[in-house]
């Protein structure tokens, strides 16, 4: 048995680095690579993952808000950082700490660009989102007229780049809507460029362009969640490896009978004799409520141990009837080969970047070189 060394996630380098080549195998040599590390690096931790993901090469950065992408410069991340959704009142940061931003929509592009003249900028970098089909943010494509004629009067910014998001790149299903997705951004893309007389990045595919649409690559593709060892596909699962286990320890072990209930609102009762373990770890660090009434089987030994009752906030029951454990033994939330983090997460019928981007700051990250 593992006695174990206190609750941690365990984040494997190597499998990020496996990852990373073998997703930059699938886009031209000539295309640019950007790297997601937003919502802590996806759970893992976003200052370490960065500084590998420099030292293998990556040509990007993306957060989504200014202050992780100021965290990351904090940390000697000098590659450029696109901030993803950045908030108007945070744009002056960008300036400070040379961070560039998507600029969404006119009236961000106004505010900008005030800032940047405030600040004395000429040529300041900027990258610019339209909407191609996700409705989420982003101009429509009838906005580029309104934005060629603003950027002519406003030297203190230079469009950089310019972006979409494709919406369902992973659901071959919905091939038709991507391509016309991929086709509108080419034309848009293409008439920025003409007006603006001179090359820009373009991109537009995360992971699942990446794997499935080579016609969206362009010249530089996103990277997320397929850097953290999911393809959204278990065809493209079995090339990916998974860089998490979440690992905890048994705290106490208690014996119960028949009747007796476990956890809140006495909603497990016990049909008879049984044991059962408390593991230290709740949904004040990321294993959520739904985990609860045995839609969790964790490892203990390597046999399956379920849930009990309703998760609480620092530490949730299993049953261990059967198994002789002991206080303080490791117990296996989930892994990076056979309990993997998007298995716990289909189970409970959520995904794999709601269950990973939860883990909390509160739980230790250990680094496996």
């Amino acid at each position: 048995m593992t006695m174990t060394k206190g609750t941690r996630l365990e984040v494997d380098l190597s499998a990020l680095a496996h990852n990373y080549f073998y997703l930059k195998s699938k886009i031209p040599k000539d295309s640019l690579f950007m790297s997601v590390v937003k919502a802590n690096a996806y759970g893992h931790g976003s200052v370490r993952i960065a500084q590998k993901l420099q030292e293998l090469g990556t040509d990007y950065f993306a957060t989504a808000y200014v202050h992780e992408a100021v965290e990351l410069r904090d940390h000697e991340i000098i590659k450029p950082i696109l901030v993803l959704h950045p908030q108007q009142h945070e744009l002056e940061e960008c300036i400070k700490r040379c961070i560039e931003p998507v600029i969404y929509s006119v009236p961000m592009l106004e505010a900008f660009s005030a800032f940047a003249k405030a600040e004395d900028q000429q040529n300041y970098p900027i990258h610019l989102e339209f909407n191609t089909g996700l409705n989420r943010i982003g101009m429509d494509p009838e906005e580029l007229d309104q934005v060629l004629k603003f950027l002519k009067s406003h030297p203190e910014v230079k469009v950089k780049g310019v972006q979409s998001h494709l919406a369902a790149s992973e659901d071959l299903e919905e091939r038709s809507f991507t391509e016309n997705q991929i086709s509108l951004f080419e034309s848009l893309a293409k008439a920025l460029e003409n007006a603006l007389g001179y090359p820009i990045i373009k991109h537009e595919s995360n992971t699942s362009g990446i794997l499935n649409y080579k016609n969206a690559h362009f010249n530089m593709v996103r990277s997320g969640i397929g850097l953290y060892g999911f393809g959204n596909d278990p065809v493209h699962d079995q090339h990916l490896k998974p860089l998490a286990s979440l690992k905890s320890n048994i705290s106490q072990i208690r014996s119960i009978g028949a009747g007796a209930t476990v956890s809140y609102n006495r909603q497990f009762k016990a049909e008879g004799p049984m044991t059962y373990a408390v593991v230290a770890l709740g949904h004040g660090d990321g294993v959520n409520r739904i985990y609860g009434h045995g839609r969790l089987q964790v490892f203990v030994q390597g046999k399956p141990a379920p849930t009990l009752g309703i998760i609480c906030m620092d530490m949730f029951m299993i049953d261990i009837t059967g198994i002789q454990a002991q206080v303080g033994e490791e117990v296996v939330i989930f892994d990076t080969k056979q309990h993997t983090a998007r298995q716990m997460a289909e189970n409970a019928g959520t995904i794999s970047y709601e269950l990973l981007t939860g883990i909390q700051k509160r739980v230790p990250r250990v680094y496996l070189p």
